[in-house]
């Protein structure tokens, strides 16, 4: 049974970039959103076992999903995958209850640990 995933991000080239940066032989079934709000509607359609989740969205910022995440006690492995490299930001959406940070512009040798670390992918 294939593994569903969703990527959210606002920008159509960089969820495409993502797609590609995923390995090709994993067995998923991937959903797309735009916005937060759209990422929270398939997380609770059964789309999202695994959320790659852009910060900067319009309607509704990868920062809210994650505060409706963790105050609904909903259970999704997030990987946040942002430009915004700070400390600060990394150190929040930890907090928030992400699993990892990937920094833009996303690469098959960024993703590829993190799957294998939490056992997505062996």
């Amino acid at each position: 049974m294939s593994l569903p995933i969703v990527i959210a991000d606002d920008s159509l080239l960089a969820r495409k970039v993502l797609t590609r940066a995923l390995p090709p032989d994993w067995d998923i079934d991937v959903s797309y959103a735009s916005n937060g709000r759209e990422a929270l509607d398939l997380y609770r359609a059964g789309k999202a076992s695994v959320m790659f989740l852009d910060l900067t969205m319009p309607d509704m910022t990868g920062y809210q999903v994650l505060e409706a995440l963790q105050h609904e006690d909903l259970n999704t492995f997030v990987i946040v995958v942002s430009a915004d490299v700070q400390p600060m930001a990394q150190a929040r959406v930890r907090t928030l209850g992400a699993a990892a940070f990937i920094a833009k512009p996303v690469t098959p040798e960024a993703v590829l640990p993190i799957l294998k670390e939490y056992g997505l992918y062996v």
